[in-house]
């Protein structure tokens, strides 16, 4: 009778804190075809990860949105894309929306997802109402999705809208009245007028307007408003 393995005596609980170590989602799927023991093994490391990034992996919906159901206690995710990376669409991101994990999101980076649209977006926002941190730049959102973001996510502190060229102005003092903890802002590559980055910072003094070195001026302001 053939020796067991001493890696087989491995309680499961054990055998999962090794597996979370593991960060290459291929030997993951690898490791969880060796046996049932070591499937449910990969299940519940997924089941302890608070990060998952698939920026730079070669992952379609499906994959993704499989993964990140299995992930529940997940906090931090980032599908950006890269050359080779994620190519999720709004239906990928309508199944992570059903993810359990999803309301205790607090970071979620959607950069470059050329894929999506606000169909998508708004479907993941309204139920991530955790969301402290949030990055989509380089999407083809619009003010819709702005709208959601406002009104779902009460604890947004900061927004990456780097070159999200379809928002305006209308949008983005959306945005800034309805988050509160809303400290930090990148619009670069935008196209909206200077001036809307002066009015923003008459509701929200300590606002942090990215890029840097923008020439605003709040007293300037003045000027501006009617005379009451």
């Amino acid at each position: 009778m053939e020796e067991e393995a001493e890696i087989d005596r491995l309680p499961i609980d054990l055998l999962a804190h090794i597996l979370v170590m593991i960060t290459s989602f291929t030997d993951l799927a690898q490791a969880s075809g060796v046996c049932r023991k070591w499937k449910q093994g990969v299940k519940q490391a997924l089941a302890r990860r608070h990060t998952l990034s698939f920026a730079g992996c070669k992952m379609d919906d499906e994959s993704t949105s499989r993964l990140v159901r299995h992930a529940y206690s997940l906090e931090e995710l980032d599908i950006s894309r890269s050359r080779w990376g994620c190519q999720i669409t709004d239906n990928g991101l309508y199944q992570i929306s059903l993810a359990k994990c999803v309301s205790n999101l607090t970071s979620v980076s959607l950069w470059g997802m050329t894929g999506i649209t606000d169909k998508g977006v708004v479907q993941l926002i309204t139920r991530a109402n955790s969301l402290k941190h949030l990055n989509i730049g380089g999407t083809f959102i619009t003010d819709e999705s702005l709208s959601a973001i406002a009104h779902s996510c009460p604890h947004l502190k900061s927004i990456v809208l780097w070159s999200c060229r379809h928002v305006t102005e209308s949008g983005l003092f959306v945005l800034v009245n309805k988050c509160r903890k809303l400290g930090s802002i990148n619009v670069w590559g935008t196209r909206v007028p200077l001036d809307c980055f002066i009015g923003l910072l008459t509701i929200r003094p300590a606002l942090q307007i990215k890029p840097q070195g923008l020439p605003l001026n709040v007293g300037a302001v003045a000027t501006m408003l009617p005379v009451v």
